[in-house]
């Protein structure tokens, strides 16, 4: 059994740039996590993201949509870091807000 991790996350960028910020970001998260977070697939429809990762272990399965004026991302976590949630989505919450708040460079 899954619970799912909901955070919304403001912004006010536009979906386009917020979007290019994720992106930049989602490819970086592992070097800010560390080696226990691992991204296994991660696909792009629109403003849309499906991803599946590694997480201590685990595998979690996540979706992303990106909205002009917020960011909702859910993470279905497996029931052995369940126990783990708030601490799961205040990292979560933390990681989106840095990707949304800091400039990245253009590629």
């Amino acid at each position: 059994m899954t619970q799912p991790v909901v955070v919304t996350i403001p912004h006010a960028l536009g979906k386009a740039e917020a979007k290019r910020r994720l992106q930049a970001g989602f490819h970086n998260v592992r070097t800010n996590v560390g080696e226990s977070f691992v991204v296994l697939k991660d696909a792009w429809s629109g403003e849309h993201l499906d991803f599946q990762a590694s997480l201590l272990g685990q595998t979690t399965k996540g979706k992303v949509d990106v909205a002009d004026d917020h960011v909702r991302l859910e993470v279905q976590l497996p029931w052995v870091l369940a126990v783990l949630a708030n601490k799961a989505k205040a990292l979560v919450e933390k990681q989106g807000r840095l990707m949304l708040e800091k400039p990245t460079t253009k590629t």
